[in-house]
């Protein structure tokens, strides 16, 4: 079933947002009150709300809380994506044959893009630009667009606000000159960081943040808003278990991409080889050829295919625990049973085969020689998958 491209841009309010009403009381209320932290950390995955929740928080700073007049007026620029005095920075890709140095180049397309599905994830953004095998960064550019921007009387009279989607792809030049705008703001900027990786946004930036942690979203939500949507209720409700709370992952489940398949096949593939490989030459060449097919799908690809393994993973400890409940997985690749394959994930090898793929995001993510990187990878799987959960017990006694 083909899931039609999802319209949100009415207004862009808080009741157009799905579920976290915890967090939208607490930002109107704050807001209402003229409560604004001029720096603000949005942390959650894209599937759980981040972006449409920071634009709905826009628009009502730039309507509620300042001396605009027509309101309604000022909405529609706002779910537009046109209003003067709202600002989006967010990763790009540098084409210096085509001009396009920062974000500030990308406003069309992103504006497009958006406008499609709120709840996207940096990989949809990649694929939408046609750059799947490139990072896209937040450069020194965006940082310097940012700060002349801010340095700007707004076009209202009132507040701009600054939406920095993906912040963790800021380089170290872009937050180092950004810091200086964290710690001494214009009056009436605000600055809202959207991540899902905490971790990468640098301390000296983080500190000046109020930090807001976004939840997954319940299942009873995402299935009401599947149904909203023309989805069939009991289709719903097993889509919304399966989600994890992201919006965005619901959506890739209705529509199965050709993409999923060819991961399923690359993890199965791998998982195979690796079994064979105690002992067996032929293999370890298996696995280096794996290793070199993977590397030229591109950095991004390779980091969804990653996380796919993770929550593969999970799937059959899930399963070899009995937790049939929570397991959704269903592999459709002729010969291989995921009731086969989990009691070889256990206790004693999910964390570290969990840090392992970790491991290799992390390098994959820092432009790391990706085929040394893949290979290595297999080599411990190969060592992991054969353990014994007694044997790796014994070994952290």
């Amino acid at each position: 079933m083909k899931l039609q491209k999802f319209m949100y841009f009415r207004f862009m309010d808080f009741s157009s947002i799905i579920g976290l009403d915890h967090i939208k009381n607490h930002l109107q209320k704050t807001a209402s009150r003229h409560i604004i932290p001029h720096a603000q950390l949005f942390v959650g995955s894209t599937g759980f709300g981040t972006l449409p929740m920071a634009l709905a928080y826009a628009q009502y700073i730039l309507t509620e809380c300042g001396p605009e007049k027509n309101k309604i007026q000022a909405k529609k620029y706002v779910s537009d994506l046109s209003h003067p005095d709202l600002h989006f920075v967010f990763p790009s890709i540098i084409r210096k044959t085509h001009k396009k140095q920062s974000s500030k180049d990308y406003q069309s397309e992103w504006k497009n893009f958006i406008q499609e599905n709120l709840y996207a994830d940096e990989y949809a953004w990649n694929q939408y630009l046609d750059e799947e095998k490139k990072q896209g960064i937040i450069n020194v550019r965006d940082a310097e667009n940012i700060l002349k921007d801010a340095s700007l009387k707004s076009f209202s009279g009132g507040y701009k606000v600054f939406i920095i989607w993906g912040a963790d792809k800021m380089n170290k030049d872009c937050a180092n000159k950004l810091l200086k705008l964290v710690e001494e703001p214009p009056s009436k900027t605000v600055l809202l960081l959207l991540t899902a990786h905490e971790d990468r946004i640098i301390s000296t930036i983080k500190s000046r943040c109020q930090v807001l942690h976004f939840p997954p979203l319940g299942e009873a939500v995402l299935s009401e808003a599947l149904i909203e949507k023309q989805i069939e209720p009991n289709l719903a409700l097993q889509i919304a278990q399966q989600a994890e709370g992201d919006f965005q992952k619901a959506l890739k489940l209705i529509n199965q991409s050709e993409t999923e398949e060819l991961f399923e096949k690359w993890f199965i593939t791998w998982v195979r080889a690796a079994f064979r490989a105690k002992g067996n030459k032929t293999a370890i060449k298996d696995l280096i050829n794996w290793s070199t097919e993977v590397a030229q799908s591109g950095r991004e690809t390779q980091k969804q295919f990653l996380l796919y393994c993770l929550n593969f993973f999970r799937q059959a400890l899930l399963l070899n625990y009995s937790a049939n409940d929570l397991v959704h997985l269903q592999p459709k690749t002729a010969g291989f049973k995921l009731k086969n394959f989990a009691p070889f994930i256990h206790g004693g090898n999910i964390i570290p085969i969990q840090k392992e793929l970790e491991k290799a995001l992390y390098h994959i993510e820092r432009n790391g020689n990706d085929k040394l990187v893949l290979t290595d990878l297999s080599i411990q799987l190969t060592r992991l998958i054969h353990k014994k959960e007694q044997e790796l017990k014994k070994a952290a006694d």
